[in-house]
Parts: structure tokens; sequence; C-alpha cells
């Protein structure tokens, strides 16, 4: 996999306006008011964003990708180790705080990422894979919420997965999966359409959604030897669909 970074989570900005992308696409984006994204040639076509979309039906939102390829096709080779290991992931960044879902107000960028790693499991909770054992099917696309924060030492212009500094005791979700990372494994299953990938995400009643502001992002990240160093960096940033991490997208 050719590795390319883009440093764009820096110039992280809303915007008060849906913006559109202009161009030819691969397949039917089938969402009305999605953030479009030309096909690009140059790029994994599984992870080629040609739309990204998000609706509301009261409490439950589903968050939506379209792709140049087939959604969800391209797995991460396993290494054989954690520390080192990759990370794939269809993301959504947010304007909503973090405090919405359970973890500490203020905190950085919420997003919620479709992933997948062979080498380690962090949803203890599932079973994906439905084989009695919930350790061992961390390649299977599964859910999370993380915490996005500008991060210097993976990169100029990157960003990490929070970490929880030793000895702090954050807010965190109930289904916290025991990393030491704002890292949340609430379950909700990655559903694959061919160039499609949704997630169904519900929200507490008392969470207004009203306008939030989103992207579609696709991007590996990598876990580092030290847990500390930080341990989960955003290293490649395949395609952003507004193009600048504008948040163009909006909530009914």
């Amino acid at each position: 996999m050719k590795r390319q970074f883009i440093p764009l989570f820096a110039t992280l900005t809303l915007t008060a306006s849906m913006v559109f992308a202009a161009g030819d696409h691969g397949h039917a984006v089938k969402q009305d008011g999605a953030i479009l994204s030309d096909a690009d040639a140059s790029k994994i076509a599984a992870f080629d964003i040609l739309g990204a979309h998000a609706h509301r039906n009261a409490n439950t939102v589903t968050f939506h990708m379209t792709t140049n390829g087939v959604a969800g096709s391209d797995v991460p080779t396993a290494t054989g180790a954690v520390g080192g290991s990759d990370v794939l992931s269809y993301v959504w960044p947010t304007s909503l705080d973090p405090s919405s879902v359970g973890f500490e107000g203020g905190t950085g960028i919420l997003a919620l990422a479709a992933t997948s790693h062979p080498d380690f499991d962090d949803t203890p909770l599932y079973d994906e894979n439905l084989d009695g054992d919930p350790s061992n099917d961390g390649v299977i696309w599964h859910s999370h919420w993380v915490v996005l924060s500008p991060t210097e030492a993976c990169g100029a212009g990157a960003l990490a997965v929070r970490d929880i500094p030793e000895g702090t005791t954050p807010r965190l979700p109930a289904t916290w999966p025991g990393f030491p990372i704002f890292l949340d494994s609430p379950g909700f299953t990655p559903i694959f359409d061919g160039p499609e990938i949704a997630v169904n995400v519900a929200f507490n009643h008392d969470v207004d959604l009203q306008g939030a502001a989103y992207d579609g992002v696709t991007a590996a990240l990598r876990v580092n030897a030290n847990i500390h160093s930080p341990l989960l960096c955003v290293v490649d940033v395949f395609d952003v669909a507004s193009g600048d991490l504008s948040l163009p997208g909006r909530l009914d």
C-alpha cells in the first residue's frame, strides 16, 4: 500500500454552508445532500471517497460513505505484533463535543470511525466473528468513537487519538475498552454494500444533534511501540470528502 501523508487535519475549521465538489464519479452517490468528491485513479479505490453523508431520525444518525471501489475490501496486513501495526479506517469527523458520547468534554475532535486491524482486538465486549472468543476479531470491520487532537509527535500537522496520561482519570464512556486513549467501542456494526459503508449510531435523547457538522475521511493509523509516544497516530490520509476538512455537512 502506497503511503501518502496529507497533513490536512491541522486546517480543521467549521464553515456555515454546504460545499460540493464537481466532477464525474465512478459510482452514483445515492444520498441527497452528500458532500461529493471527484474520483481519483491514483488513490486506493476502496478509500477513494465519492461522497459522505449523515442523516438522522430523532436520536439515531446514519453515517454513510460511497467509495470508488468496494468499501471494506482492503484490510491491513498482519505484522504479528501490536507495536508498529496498522489500522485502516473510514472516519466521520464531527463538530459534536466529546461529552455527547461520554468522554470528558472539550478534549478534541469527536469522530466516528469504522476500523480494521488484525494485530489486536479493541472490542472486548463483542465477538464479531462469532467463534466464542471476543479477543481475536480485530480484522473484522467494527466501530469506534475516538477523540482526535493535534499531536506534533506524529508529524507536522498530524493528529493522534488523544492519550490518557498515566495517573489521570478523565470521564470515559461505559464501553471504553481499557486502552489508555480516548477510544470507545460502542458496538455499532458497519454495513457494507459494494462501494458503500454505513454505520447506524444511537445517541442519548438529551444530545442536541440539530445542525451538527461532519465530513468524511479515509485514513491509516499506526500503533506505536511506546504506549505514550503517543499510542495511536494518524499516519496517512487517503482522501477527504470536502477536500479541506471544513466539515461542510450538516445534520437536519
